[in-house]
């Protein structure tokens, strides 16, 4: 159930990703995880394509914290 990635930025910023097959989704016992991490105020993200990467890395500097 844990993410599959931690990603580290400067200033502390982080995030985690779970990787996914191109149209795939998270399993039940992710998505738990995913809401146990977010109500920490901790971002995670689902990738299917890594066209999405920019986007991601955008959100995670974008954060205040985490």
């Amino acid at each position: 159930g844990v993410p599959d990635r931690i990603i580290l930025m400067q200033k502390g910023k982080f995030a985690f990703v779970e990787l996914k097959a191109t149209g795939k989704t998270m399993r039940a016992l992710q998505e738990k995880r995913k809401r146990q991490l977010q109500s920490l105020g901790i971002k995670v993200f689902c990738l299917d394509s890594v066209e999405d990467i920019p986007k991601v890395i955008s959100e995670i500097e974008g954060s205040e914290s985490g």
